[in-house]
């Protein structure tokens, strides 16, 4: 295999530009990372060409052009580290992989990340109904984790760096993580990995 031509096009401060990023590092690949920063660079026609819903991160490896974080984890580690466990090959594994990436898109980006969406970047919305809605994700997640070291398996996998990221910075959107010890445990294994990279933290806000 030649070596990987790779760019990562996104925000530091994005939790799915960072689940991305510490893949890449996870996997030990180099990398460019360009930072598309505004409305404006993710609207201009040259990035519109990588994603034409102009949406962060994009990944490029050569001439392939893969937009979305969580296609970016499947394709990293198909093409990477098809061995490496990281996305099973067995059907059962595969399906509960995918369900944890369908968790991170949806009910973890419903809850922790839209919370920290409204603090950092000032996005729009209800704040009991989204802190609701994190405390219900929380607790799902807390459950799950109570006699379980990983979320898919026993061992890590791309479930949880899917997930990692905005549950591990719930705090940012004022979502506090001190009722969930399983939670909290699980984020000091995913930090402990080998290359592991953390996202830049953002002011905590004072509690409401």
């Amino acid at each position: 295999m030649s070596d990987p031509d790779l760019t990562l096009y996104g925000l530091r401060l994005s939790g799915h530009s960072h689940r991305a990023e510490l893949f890449l590092s996870l996997l030990g690949l180099p990398y460019r990372f360009v930072a598309v920063a505004s409305p404006e660079q993710r609207g201009a026609a040259a990035f519109r060409r990588l994603n034409p819903l102009g949406q962060i991160p994009v990944l490029t490896d050569g001439p392939a052009v893969i937009p979305d974080s969580n296609a970016i984890l499947i394709y990293l580690a198909a093409r990477y580290a098809p061995d490496s466990g990281w996305m099973p090959r067995d059907p059962l594994g595969a399906a509960q992989v995918q369900r944890w990436l369908s968790i991170a898109a949806g009910e973890v980006r419903a809850g922790p990340a839209q919370a920290r969406l409204m603090v950092v970047f000032g996005a729009p919305g209800e704040r009991a109904t989204v802190h609701a809605a994190a405390a219900r994700t929380l607790g799902f997640l807390e459950d799950h984790l109570t006699d379980r070291a990983y979320l898919a398996a026993e061992r890590p996998m791309l479930a949880d760096i899917a997930c990692y990221s905005y549950v591990a910075h719930a705090p940012e959107g004022g979502v506090s993580l001190a009722a969930y010890p399983a939670v909290r445990a699980w984020i000091g294994r995913v930090e402990a990995l080998p290359g592991f990279i953390p996202m830049p933290a953002s002011p905590i806000p004072e509690p409401a």
